[in-house]
């Protein structure tokens, strides 16, 4: 065994040693069959001597140092050396010959799902535990907006560095759910691929199904805050195709406008996770201070840039247009943020600015409604809160000249200025 392997393989185990002394060979020959270099941990709560048997030559055993299967995950999180980490159950539940598939799949995504719901996925189980298991799945991929099936499959590979534990909180199977929405929340990239689920071989399972029903409850609780934030990678992706009709307007109303005027190779400020970055001349750049909403915009197939967009990286005059959706007002008042967006635009380019005009009473009126319908609408508070007059005066200042207006509900402006040839 390598001193930094490949792959970690992490399997809890609760007085599995029957169902191990089968999983544990077979795993082995797979791992030598695929050729990457391995390690195999087995968390247990306590020493029994049929897992220790099972485990001697082929696995490490560790000791969870927290309770539930959450704290078997982080034991064995904490253990691994792997750049990539495989968990399953001790149970046979997973055949270990789907280790190849996930292992063939790893380029495609930082958490891949062994899958039972999906397209060519299946499940023998009783039907009492089947159709339960498919409605908690529905109830948390609807309620929190993720497109995936099968949140609660033990069956996973991650990339390590796309776990973050630190910010888990739950300690039983509600653990599941919690770690891939929170990589999905952080951008990563979540795939399912299908397989069949079969029966444990022995013993039972340990789930209880009233204290596991009030878990999942608490954790649902939980990441529907983290969910709606508007931190969150895909908050502006989402809003686009929002259930909540002001928000779906508001935001394909605003990129329509947007798109009017913009020309050439643009620059994106504060791209977030929005569809317009995706709709921009090649040669544009989307630039964000979170990393998170950048890995999400990696499909748009665009520049990324993790900066601040009071200090630009770039040259004088290096793009054609320029795009402030909503950041206006976020800037501190006193920085030079609209002079150090005048510096890279090129003569005869556009500065857009898109930003509630603070100086209208329909403002006042339609951003406390919108808040009060739209879950975490109400975001960061600004910093600086603009009319048009000030907001057209300070941008003259730079030597602008302004070209066009556009109004969403006359509560947002959208202002076109062009810098001079």
């Amino acid at each position: 065994m390598s001193s930094d392997p490949d792959l970690s393989v992490v399997i809890p185990a609760h007085n599995e040693g029957p169902n191990l002394r089968g999983l544990l060979p077979q795993l082995r020959s797979i791992l030598d069959e695929i050729g990457v270099s391995s390690e195999i941990l087995v968390v247990v709560r306590e020493d029994d001597p049929e897992t220790l048997e099972a485990a001697r030559g082929v696995a490490a055993v560790e000791r969870q140092r927290d309770p539930g299967y959450g704290g078997a995950l982080r034991t064995g999180f904490g253990q691994a050396r792997g750049r990539y980490i495989l968990t399953m159950d001790a149970d046979l539940s997973h055949p270990p010959t789907f280790t190849t598939d996930l292992w063939r799949h790893r380029d495609e995504a930082e958490v891949l799902i062994a899958s039972r719901y999906v397209e060519g996925g299946s499940a023998r189980m009783p039907v009492f535990r089947a159709l339960l298991s498919r409605a908690l799945n529905r109830f948390f991929a609807f309620g929190l907006g993720v497109p995936l099936r099968d949140l609660s499959s033990g069956f996973r590979l991650y990339r390590k560095s796309a776990l973050a534990m630190d910010d888990v909180r739950a300690r039983d199977f509600d653990v599941l759910p919690e770690i891939v929405i929170r990589a999905y929340t952080n951008g990563w990239r979540v795939k399912e691929i299908p397989f069949r689920y079969e029966p444990r071989v022995h013993g039972s399972s340990n789930a209880r199904v009233i204290p596991f029903g009030v878990a999942y409850l608490r954790t649902f609780r939980r990441l529907w805050a983290t969910r709606h934030d508007v931190k969150a990678a895909d908050y502006e992706d989402r809003a686009f195709d929002s259930r909540h009709f002001p928000q779906r307007y508001w935001q394909r109303r605003r990129h329509r406008l947007i798109g009017e005027f913009v020309q050439g190779p643009t620059l994106d400020l504060g791209c977030g996770s929005s569809r317009l970055l995706g709709t921009l001349p090649a040669g544009s750049v989307g630039l964000d201070i979170l990393q998170g909403k950048l890995r999400r915009s990696r499909r748009f197939g665009r520049h990324l840039v993790q900066a601040s967009s009071l200090r630009l990286p770039f040259a004088d005059g290096a793009f054609s247009c320029v795009v402030s959706s909503q950041l206006i007002e976020l800037v501190p008042p006193g920085e030079n943020a609209l002079g150090e967006w005048a510096r890279v635009l090129a003569p005869g380019g556009r500065l857009i600015l898109a930003t509630p005009d603070y100086g209208r009473r329909r403002w006042r009126f339609l951003g406390a409604l919108y808040s009060r319908i739209v879950p975490g609408a109400e975001g960061t508070p600004p910093l600086a809160r603009y009319a048009r007059s000030r907001l057209v005066d300070a941008v003259q200042a730079r030597g602008l000249t302004l070209e066009a207006v556009r109004e969403i509900l006359g509560a947002e402006m959208v202002l076109v200025f062009r810098k001079p040839e």
